[in-house]
């Protein structure tokens, strides 16, 4: 993606307005009233954003600091220090660690504090958890939701410890802010000192702790786990203390897929490791090699307004034919989840999201924060009530809809057809009206819509 269009994909993002939602309340405890037409005439007023996938055109273009849109891979964490930890990283519903499917980038002109802002999305790759998900979020305060699907965002003002004042030159030369390059080297020799010395009880050892504590405070970005490259790598293999992983989970599957032999190696020579970090600070911890397989391709996400998608586009338009997925293979799949739907409501709700996407078969993102924005559902049943949409659970108050992830994704992820492939119809991403601010990533809500053939009997 060259860089002009990279800028006016962030300036699209950045002025679309954000104001308050009707603050009728009078229905909140009744289903959203289904007509698709209504619908279809208030959403065709709003200015819609379509996403589309495409490989990076280089390495650095999917890097933290160019703030990109991308799915697939690994994400460019924005805060790339206080990530998500604990519980928040894995499904509620298996305890598997999530894995990454998207990240938006969404500044907001508002307020200084969205001067940068991006949205992330993981899942489970279960199947059986995204049905048991579905069930969840049916669940009001104060019952707990266990979700297989999680949103988080995180912002920064423009002057930050993370990234420059100044808009990056979309090449290879921008480069995060550093600062703790040396701490950081310095960092992993210390905690290596106290994850070989857990056992000892001598007082002096407390001096160490306090050496990690501050380190930790002069670091810009958290070592990853080794397996996932994803989540932050806070605990080490007990044998060769250089491997990092987010779970035991991570641990156990890197050790059996070929750790195992390669732990003596970096036993014997833990210089090599130092080395690479002292080379190239943080940047080079960044770019670790992530050891597992299972990660989906990644992707660059390229922005282009819906109203440039009208009828007279002709099949011929360069997107097209550089589209990874061929036009009529969509179109085929998409028209055959036709014969899943039973009644006139969700044939009728179907045939109008075929409709609108037809121009644009490929887009696997929908985004419009907006006062009446609303998601485009491919189904009638399933759908929230105001009720249903929790508010924010940081202050309080209420969410937006601010984009939705179509299931044409799953072709570009190289995803099955199978009958326990993982499959949605749309997953709907709500987040805090106000964008409320706070340090490292807030959890926002997803609403899910699996088509019928998905869901439990």
């Amino acid at each position: 993606m060259d860089i002009d269009g990279k800028e006016d994909s962030i300036e699209e993002l950045k002025g679309l307005r954000i104001t308050p939602l009707d603050d009728d309340d009078d229905d909140d405890d009744e289903e959203i009233a289904v007509d698709d037409d209504e619908d279809d005439d208030e959403e065709e007023e709003e200015a819609v954003i379509l996403g589309f996938v495409e490989k990076p055109q280089h390495s650095w273009s999917v890097l933290r600091q160019q703030f990109p849109s991308k799915a697939g891979g690994v994400p460019a964490w924005l805060d790339a220090y206080n990530l998500p930890s604990g519980m928040s990283c894995v499904c509620d519903i298996c305890g598997q660690p999530l894995q990454f499917v998207l990240q938006v980038y969404a500044p907001l002109v508002e307020k200084d504090s969205t001067f940068h802002r991006t949205l992330f999305v993981f899942m489970c790759l279960s199947m059986k958890c995204l049905q048991r998900d579905q069930h969840e979020q049916w669940k009001r305060h104060p019952e707990k939701q266990s979700r297989s699907v999680k949103v988080f965002r995180c912002q920064l003002p423009r002057a930050n410890t993370f990234y420059s004042n100044e808009p990056p030159k979309g090449n290879a030369t921008d480069k995060p802010l550093t600062p703790g390059g040396r701490a950081m080297v310095e960092l992993i020799k210390m905690e290596r000192l106290y994850a070989t010395a857990m056992s000892s009880l001598a007082a002096g050892f407390i001096l160490s702790l306090i050496g990690i504590a501050f380190l930790q405070s002069l670091c810009s970005q958290a070592p990853l786990c080794n397996w996932c490259g994803t989540w932050k790598g806070d605990k080490f293999c007990s044998s060769c203390k250089i491997a990092r992983y987010c779970s035991q989970k991570h641990q156990a599957m890197h050790w059996h897929s070929g750790h195992k032999l390669e732990c003596q190696q970096l036993r014997l020579s833990p210089q090599s490791s130092d080395c690479n970090a002292c080379d190239g600070g943080i940047t080079e911890i960044r770019a670790q090699k992530v050891a597992s397989k299972t990660l989906w391709p990644e992707y660059e996400i390229k922005n282009e307004h819906e109203s440039d998608y009208d009828t007279e586009m002709s099949g011929d338009d360069g997107h097209t034919n550089n589209s990874l997925v061929s036009r009529n293979r969509i179109d085929d799949s998409m028209k055959s989840l036709m014969d899943n739907f039973e009644g006139d409501a969700d044939k009728k709700s179907w045939a109008s999201f075929q409709e609108r996407i037809a121009n644009s078969p490929e887009q696997v993102l929908r985004y419009c924060r907006s006062a009446s924005s609303k998601p485009l559902w491919p189904m009638s049943g399933g759908r929230p009530s105001k009720a249903d949409i929790a508010r924010c659970s940081y202050c309080g108050g209420l969410l937006c809809f601010e984009f939705q992830i179509l299931p044409q994704l799953l072709y570009y992820f190289g995803v099955k057809d199978e009958d326990h492939s993982l499959d949605w119809a749309t997953i709907v991403v709500y987040t805090c009206e106000a964008s409320c601010e706070g340090i490292g990533y807030k959890e926002e809500f997803a609403w899910v819509q699996l088509s019928p053939s998905t869901n439990f009997p």
